[in-house]
């Protein structure tokens, strides 16, 4: 099991999506908890879902992995590049090393000529890819017997390999072989949408010659939290399991070896599994099935197995279909409400957080299909005894009764200000009581809902169906 922590603290983004700017901090300054959650509520289009994209996008740059070139259309419009800032706290517990780290770098976007002259005809076409660029980390350590300053450790805002030269040698020495091949790895990492500073490439020569042991762990812990412990479900899960289609995401440890990724199950019909990943479904389950049945009274799902095949590769394969149990009965899960599909398909997510201080969940609309009382249950008991960091964005105002208000925040209609807290808030205030106050008097200093007039929204209801029936 890792032993270091790593927690977002903030997130700055600029000229991504509707957000011109805005930033965002997740620690709860009102009270001391063992776990960080943060809440964000607005109006519809406010920048609730820019923020999940963010850290999804993080996630994507700390594993290494391409960009889709698709994100080069959440630059805003008006911008030639999005800029996004990530602050950290690092906790080694091996060490007793704890850093504040920041990781900041640039989107923006490039001629794609992988496009043929012919696909340009085609509306469709992806013309533009996108590309990672000035790319910095910065940070200041401490422990019982040795701190040090703030300080960038690598910036890439430069035409050689990074800046600043004392760090440079340090890191990674001063071999002119190895320039060459950095240099090269930078070009190649802008070509293929990835980051140069989390690139295989860059990473394998940090790990042969950093003399500076804080340094390779901070970057090392990143690269872990990114490609295992850093979790985001967006709203395209929502619409799968619409379409009966169960995105069942989990993180199982056993035997010091970890298991982790998605598997889609088709709800309509079997579906084709690999052999071991079977047995680890399995396990996923019954581990669920301990919540699932106090979540939702006496109800619990099962893994059935209906034969085995073999895949194209010739690897062989389990047919499996998920039922549901409940009051004696056996039905398949796809005649369960979207609620219990939603709740099922995030749960084994959801114990891993309460149970280890260094993973990160991300929600958009968490909301969706839940009954508001069992959400509202669920994130206070998260809130009072959990481990880990959960990230959400809803709709249901109720988590606003149950949560401290510490872990509250809202969007706004200014773009050039997208996040806030609110201020001036009793002890005896009911936050969902003031946020409908705030809506109609307005009494931040930010407006966090764009009035509508009942009037004119009858009047073109009206216009609109005499025009339809014209």
């Amino acid at each position: 099991m890792n032993k270091t922590i790593v927690r977002i603290k903030n997130i700055e983004i600029e000229n991504f999506k509707n957000v011109r700017y805005g930033k965002i901090s997740f620690e709860n300054k009102s009270k001391s908890y063992t776990s960080s959650i943060l809440g964000l509520y607005g109006q519809n289009g406010s920048g609730k879902t820019a923020l999940i994209h963010a850290i999804s996008l993080l996630k994507i740059v700390l594993s290494g992995k391409p960009v889709p070139h698709e994100l080069v259309d959440f630059i805003n419009v008006d911008a030639e590049y999005a800029s996004l800032k990530y602050g950290f706290i690092i906790s080694d517990n091996e060490s007793g090393m704890e850093y504040t780290a920041f990781y900041k770098f640039r989107i923006g976007k490039s001629f794609d000529e992988t496009v043929s002259n012919t696909e340009f005809n085609n509306d469709n076409a992806v013309k533009y890819k996108a590309i990672v660029f000035d790319e910095v980390i910065s940070c200041s350590y401490k422990s019982s017997s040795e701190h040090s300053k703030l300080q960038n450790i690598i910036d890439t805002r430069t035409e050689g390999v990074f800046l600043p030269a004392a760090k440079y040698e340090l890191l990674v020495g001063n071999s002119n072989k190895i320039m060459t091949e950095l240099l090269a790895d930078k070009r190649i990492s802008s070509a293929t949408s990835r980051s140069f500073i989390f690139s295989r490439e860059f990473l394998n020569v940090l790990r042969k010659n950093c003399k500076i042991k804080p340094y390779l762990k901070l970057i090392e812990s990143l690269v872990y939290y990114g490609n295992f412990e850093l979790f985001v479900i967006n709203t395209t899960s929502s619409g799968l399991i619409t379409m009966n289609t169960l995105p069942l995401t989990f993180k199982f440890e056993e035997d010091g070896e970890a298991s982790l990724g998605v598997i889609m199950i088709n709800l309509n019909s079997v579906t084709m599994i690999p052999k071991k990943a079977s047995d680890i479904v399995g396990k996923v389950v019954n581990s669920m099935n301990i919540v699932l049945r106090q979540l939702v009274p006496g109800l619990t799902i099962g893994l059935q197995l209906s034969g085995t095949d073999l895949f194209p590769d010739g690897r062989e394969a389990y047919k499996v279909y998920l039922v549901s149990y409940k009051n004696g009965k056996e039905i398949p899960l796809q005649y369960e409400s979207e609620g219990i599909k939603k709740i099922i398909s995030i749960l084994q997510l959801l114990i891993v957080l309460y149970n280890n201080p260094s993973i990160t969940v991300a929600i958009d609309e968490l909301d969706s299909g839940v009954f508001e009382y069992l959400l509202g249950e669920l994130l206070r008991i998260i809130s009072e005894k959990g481990k880990g960091q959960l990230i959400f964005t809803s709709h249901n105002l109720r988590p606003l009764e149950t949560l401290d208000r510490g872990f509250i925040a809202f969007t706004t209609t200014n773009p050039d200000n997208r996040y806030i807290r609110f201020t001036n808030i009793k002890s005896n205030n009911n936050l969902r009581d003031f946020y409908y106050r705030d809506i109609m008097l307005g009494e931040q200093s930010e407006e966090v809902y764009e009035s509508t007039n009942n009037y004119e929204i009858a009047l073109a209801f009206r216009e609109a169906g005499e025009w339809h029936g014209s």
